[in-house]
């Protein structure tokens, strides 16, 4: 199999939709009170999260860091995200459309150079989810937030997994860079957006209850401490 190359203009493209997003997302918090450095520093994180550490779990030299243009992009994004919020009433369909796309985007990237270093299906497949759910992760974590993809949800991590896996499938069918990364982001928007739309989520766990006596009633031993669970 060929070796991927991601155009540059494309992983821009991610970090620059990132940083938008991060940033509209922030500036949404008003509850928080969350200040002008604030709200870029959320929009690079959500534009740099993913890169940043995709290249760790790949000991690659981060991207983000050792070349200007992705720093320069987020942040010219973050505060245009800032900038923008306040034309929007309600931005809410917006950020999840920007979320769907940024995770799309980055967990193709993230395949992608996954496969190009040799590394196997099964962990481009892990790479390309934490690509994609990096930036949303930090951002979480930064804000405080229950991490999205750890708690009952519209399937966040799942989208980016299936779209990962369809890029992997088709990369190894011999289907073209271009083809199998546009098809891996669109896999991954649409059922982004779909679980979104139509509240698909994973069932929540429940407790396990113990067992009943046979008269319907929890044993007294237990009940009272005495016995063993």
């Amino acid at each position: 199999m060929s070796p991927f190359q991601v155009a540059l203009w494309i992983e821009l493209l991610a970090a620059g939709l990132g940083g938008l997003q991060g940033a509209l997302f922030a500036a949404g918090e008003r509850h928080r009170r969350i200040d002008v450095l604030g709200v870029i520093v959320i929009g690079l994180a959500v534009s740099l999260g993913g890169s940043l550490l995709r290249d760790i779990v790949l000991n690659q030299p981060p991207v983000v860091i050792w070349q200007n243009w992705y720093l320069l992009v987020a942040g010219a994004s973050a505060i245009l995200g800032m900038l923008l919020q306040r034309a929007f009433a309600r931005t809410d369909r917006l950020i999840t459309a920007l979320d769907a796309v940024v995770m799309g985007l980055f967990g193709a990237i993230g395949a992608s150079k996954a496969l190009s270093l040799g590394v196997g299906e099964a962990g481009a497949l892990v790479v390309g989810v934490i690509a994609a759910i990096g930036g949303g992760m930090l951002r979480d974590v930064i804000l405080n937030l229950p991490i999205s993809f750890l708690h009952v949800g519209t399937l966040y991590a799942v989208a980016a997994g299936t779209g990962a896996g369809t890029l992997i499938l088709l990369a190894e069918l011999g289907t073209p860079t271009s083809i199998a990364g546009l098809a891996g982001v669109a896999v991954t928007t649409s059922l982004r957006l779909a679980a979104v739309h139509l509240g698909w989520t994973f069932p929540e766990q429940r407790a396990i209850r113990r067992p009943s006596a046979p008269n319907g009633t929890v044993d007294k031993g237990r009940r009272a401490g005495n016995g063993r669970p």
